[in-house]
Parts: structure tokens; sequence; C-alpha cells
């Protein structure tokens, strides 16, 4: 079962690999196109500026495959710039052109509190979703970001978290999974997420499919 972490430079890649691996899984890390093409599950890491994202996955040929895996039904998980980098525009930079596979926009975190946002907030759960298998409803996780998802489609966000701002902190669409917050920064919950995210994507035994 080939479990497949992108790796364009992102800052986060080790924490990701070490979460997956502590999940039962030995994920490959690659910078390799057709290795995420023919990936069974794929994890888009993330830290860092919308510019400087967008810069790397060009760089390293990498818009094209993850927009190829996400419409071609293979199980894709995007964490925190991750999730970003999906939408179709960030205000970060002024307007920085994203990958598009999600309609909507990057935004900034409002006034009247400390940006960024670093640190423990709750995520309200608003539908039942495999990912949230074994996680109650308004579980802590780890924040660190100054910008937030803001989807065109309402319907595809599945979990929320108020900071100023009820914003977008799990988006979920067919085989697309995104969180703002790191999970492999979010203790066992977050340990418990990349488990679920992996035994739906890899077909284990009593586990509903994602879509």
């Amino acid at each position: 079962m080939s479990v497949v972490i992108i790796d364009y430079g992102a800052g986060n890649l080790r924490s990701v690999q070490k979460a997956v691996e502590r999940a039962g899984y030995t994920p490959i890390i690659t910078d390799e196109p057709d290795v995420v093409r023919s990936a069974e599950a794929v994890i888009l890491p993330g830290v860092g500026a919308a510019a400087d994202t967008m810069c790397n996955l060009r760089n390293h040929r990498m818009e094209a495959p993850v927009r190829d895996v996400v419409a071609a039904g293979t199980p894709f998980l995007g964490v925190c710039m991750g999730l970003q980098a999906l939408l179709t525009i960030s205000e970060e930079d002024g307007e920085q052109r994203c990958l598009d596979i999600v309609r909507g926009s990057v935004r900034r975190l409002p006034g009247g509190q400390k940006v960024p946002h670093m640190g423990w907030n709750q995520v309200r759960q608003l539908r039942q979703h495999p990912i949230f298998h074994g996680i109650p409803d308004r579980s802590y996780f780890y924040f660190v970001h100054s910008y937030y998802a803001d989807p065109e489609d309402s319907d595809i966000v599945a979990g929320e978290t108020d900071y100023g701002v009820r914003f977008a902190s799990v988006v979920a669409r067919d085989n697309l999974i995104a969180t703002q917050f790191h999970p492999e920064k979010s203790g066992e919950l977050g340990l418990k997420l990349y488990a679920n995210f992996l035994q739906q994507a890899l077909g284990a035994p009593g586990q509903p499919p994602l879509g």
C-alpha cells in the first residue's frame, strides 16, 4: 500500500512522516510526479506563505500531479498550507493564484486578536464523517496560521473553529480531506485523525470509505 507524502520543501515534512509511521504505515516521501500519480493515498503537508508554497509546487512540477490525483479519486489529505493551496486564490502577498481544486478564497484572520493564531483550539464537527471516527466533537487541535480558507461551497466544510471569525478547519469532499490545524502536532487525537484517513483510504477492514 503506497502512502505518498509530497516533498516540495515544506517545513513540516518529517513530523508528518513520523505521524504516518505512528499510524502503522511506511510512507514514501517523494518529489517525483509519477510516484505521486501512482499512489494509493497522498498527503500534502505545508507551512509558510502562499506565494512560496505555490512557487515550490511549480518548481517541483507538483501542480498537475496534485490536481490529477484529486480528480482521479485518490484519497488525499492536505495539512495547513496543504489546505489553503487547494483554493482558488489567496489574499496573502496581494492576490496569489492557488490550485483552484476547491473554489474559494484564502483570507487574512481579522484584527482584534493575536495573529498568527498559534496554539490549541476547538474543532466543532458540523456533520458526521469517517475522518472523525473516535474523535469527540469540540476536541482541541494545534493551529499555526494567519490566513484561513473560505470555500464557496459551505457544504464541504466538515469542521469549523472560532478565532475572531468562524472559519473552516476541516474540509471534506469525496476523496479529499484537508485540515487547517496540524494533526501531527495535536497529540493522540491528531494521530487518530491520520490513522482514520489512512485506514479509510487503504481499505482497512470495518472502515467506511472516505466519500
